[in-house]
């Protein structure tokens, strides 16, 4: 018997979407290539450090995390709900006064803007927070940078601030995404809780794939073809399946399903150096206001558990693809912002060529998950390029299918007790003075 659905893929998108097929009784299998769950989303230990693959954040206003995770168990350990941008040889601090009281003139008297400036983007920052998503994601279209100049903010807040901080977010510097992309993570900033689970970013895939059964999931099962009867793996395996669900990165996708456009994809570098204390002191995230780094952070002022003695870990990352021949560039520039690095050490590098999808206008916020019968696709490329998109699609992915499982359901049962009643009644003929029991 085959199975009901094949899952390819084992990131946040696929176990979302087999949960919610295994809740409703469909036998789900996930396929995963590589040796564990996450996708994107894992987590490593090198010298008993903690390492993400690429710096990540998880927000807790995401409605689908809410829904999903039990954020207890995670236990998020938050950033402080701010900015210190370095800038000028100094950092200058911009807090969120609600939720920084002490810091609640920081905004005000940082080297960022103007007065007008400052207005102008406290006006935008109440009217996101106060609007529903869904009146965001149906306004108009245009660049972030658009935008920006639309609402009165100069030239030079959006180099010192709002450049710098968005090139993280988005991982590009022309802030050519989608406006309405933007209002959707600067309201989701403004409201959530942003920070790591207390023992890496892995925590939550793997907390999603705790709850399928032991045997739902394959690992080191790579998918070579999708075929109209189910799949092929890489080994020339053969296995049968009610629909299919492709789950993986967009390169991916477009490769077992011919026709399905894959967006571009956004490129960033994470280095990870320890040092023998903090350097900060505080968990909060520094910008680069010249583009030198993207943005750094202490990621033990927030998590000690990411450290394994005590050490502090720092995050730093840059925008594309780098090496560890970059990082004496990136030290350097560390040091200008903390001060001596000279008894830090380079743990890792991390180039992430496939971090985020592009999201320029027009930017689709719901993307196709039904492609044909018993085919379907989900991932952050198919909604919004976030933790929220990725869950949101999968969901949407596992309704699709149960509402085509169903339909299909509708259809056999009829032609199956056709086919009992022609099997039965030649029976009958046959023996006419027998009573039917």
């Amino acid at each position: 018997m085959p199975d009901n659905v094949i899952v390819i893929g084992a990131g946040l998108a696929g176990l979302a979407c087999a949960l919610r097929l295994r809740a409703a009784g469909v036998a789900v299998r996930v396929l995963e290539s590589s040796d564990g769950v996450g996708g994107r989303m894992r987590t490593d230990v090198v010298e008993g450090f903690r390492l993400d693959r690429g710096f990540q954040v998880f927000n807790t206003a995401y409605p689908e995390c809410r829904r999903v995770f039990d954020l207890g168990a995670l236990d998020i350990r938050a950033f402080s709900s701010g900015l210190l941008v370095f800038h000028g040889g100094r950092k200058e601090r911009v807090m969120l006064p609600w939720r920084h009281p002490r810091h609640a003139l920081s905004g005000a008297l940082a080297d960022v803007g103007s007065i007008r400036d400052k207005a102008a983007l406290a006006a935008l920052t109440a009217r996101d927070i106060a609007l529903p998503a869904s009146v965001l994601k149906g306004g108009s279209e245009r660049t972030t940078a658009e935008e920006l100049r639309s609402w009165g903010i100069s030239p030079r807040m959006i180099e010192v601030l709002l450049r710098p901080f968005l090139s993280g977010v988005v991982l590009e510097r022309e802030l050519e995404t989608s406006s309405r992309i933007f209002h959707l993570f600067w309201r989701s900033f403004a409201l959530g809780t942003i920070g790591l689970p207390a023992l890496g970013m892995g925590r939550a895939p793997a907390q999603l794939a705790g709850r399928l059964p032991e045997r739902a999931i394959s690992l080191e099962t790579p998918v070579e073809a999708v075929t109209e009867e189910g799949v092929v793996l890489a080994g020339g395996e053969e296995i049968r399946a009610d629909a299919v669900v492709v789950a993986t990165d967009p390169g991916t996708a477009a490769r077992l399903l011919p026709g399905l456009e894959a967006p571009a994809m956004r490129a960033v570098t994470t280095f990870y150096h320890a040092a023998p204390e903090s350097p900060l002191g505080e968990p909060t995230q520094v910008l680069d206001s010249e583009g030198v780094i993207t943005d750094t952070l202490v990621l033990t002022d927030a998590a000690p558990g990411y450290s394994p003695d005590g050490r502090a870990l720092i995050a730093t990352s840059v925008l594309g693809v780098a090496s560890d021949t970059d990082e004496p560039r990136v030290r350097a520039r560390l040091e200008e912002i903390y001060g001596t690095t000279a008894s830090w050490e380079h743990i890792a590098t991390y180039p992430i060529e496939s971090a985020l999808p592009a999201m320029p206008p027009p930017m689709p916020l719901r993307r196709p998950v039904r492609l044909a019968p018993g085919r379907y696709v989900c991932g952050d490329h198919r909604d919004t390029g976030s933790i929220q998109g990725a869950l949101v699609s999968g969901r949407r992915a596992a309704r699709a299918v149960l509402k085509e499982l169903a339909e299909l359901a509708k259809v056999v049962k009829p032609v199956e007790r056709a086919k009992t009643a022609e099997l039965a009644e030649p029976a009958e003929r046959s023996e006419p003075g027998r009573r039917a029991r």
